[in-house]
């Protein structure tokens, strides 16, 4: 044991280098508004995806490509109303105005960033499909065939897991290598994420299996499982497991 007088080894100082370095969960927004959205979001997916589900067995590819922009919008207003945009949290607090001296106006440019933060996370989540569509791949999705339904249904993935992730983090590398390294602190958008993806690995399992179903079509389990999943990981990383990492 060392004394209390003595400096911290080598080691002492790596460790609050990596904790001082670590990415700290995103926490919800403390208004009223964003505590009724951030249950009542996941309510409306579920029964927006249950309203659907027959629509889904009958045309996947229509039925996905159809009710993008309604997922779409649910996500972009849980993210506006709900999250804080990337950077927010290292934005200086304005000074408080000396007697006598007029209040300054907020700064402007709060509402351009929020614009600017929301395209850059789609764009980016429609560019990160490309990449779940491959991932789709070597996991055994059809290579050549299927092709609108393995894509579009990277696409919902990525609305549901990565937009969240992408408009609360941006291109942070640090938070990236965590969130992809699977070393991320749990919060309502990691846990999303990880939801999602398991979701679609136990929706796979119903789709070899010879009950010879409309609703085996691919991939209309993968999709279920999606759905569900970021739905109960987002309501355990917000809960449950908040702060918490794998391992």
């Amino acid at each position: 044991m060392s004394a209390p007088g003595d400096k911290a080894g080598p080691s002492q100082i790596s460790k609050s280098v990596e904790n001082e370095a670590a990415s700290k969960p995103v926490s919800i927004l403390s208004s009223s508004q964003a505590q009724v959205a951030r249950h009542v979001h996941p309510v409306l997916l579920v029964a927006f995806f249950l309203v659907r589900f027959n629509a889904l067995v009958l045309d996947p590819v229509a039925t996905m490509w159809n009710s993008l922009p309604v997922v779409l919008a649910m996500q972009v207003a849980y993210a506006i109303v709900c999250l804080p945009p990337a950077g927010a949290q290292a934005a200086k607090a304005p000074k408080k105005p000396r007697p006598g001296e007029k209040k300054k106006p907020a700064a402007e440019g709060s509402g351009s960033n929020i614009a600017v933060t929301t395209t850059a996370a789609l764009f980016l989540s429609t560019f990160s499909a490309c990449a779940l569509h491959l991932i789709f791949v070597l996991f055994g999705a059809p290579l050549l065939t299927h092709l609108p339904n393995t894509f579009l249904c990277s696409l919902h993935l990525s609305l549901l897991g990565l937009f969240p992730l992408f408009y609360t983090h941006g291109v942070t590398k640090n938070s990236w290598l965590e969130i992809l390294g699977a070393r991320a602190p749990f919060d309502e958008t990691f846990g999303g994420l990880v939801g999602g993806c398991l979701g679609a690995w136990l929706g796979a399992v119903p789709i070899p299996l010879d009950w010879d179903r409309e609703w085996q079509k691919w991939p209309i389990t993968i999709l279920c499982g999606v759905y569900a999943g970021y739905v109960v990981g987002k309501a355990v990383g917000g809960t449950l497991a908040f702060g918490r990492r794998f391992g």
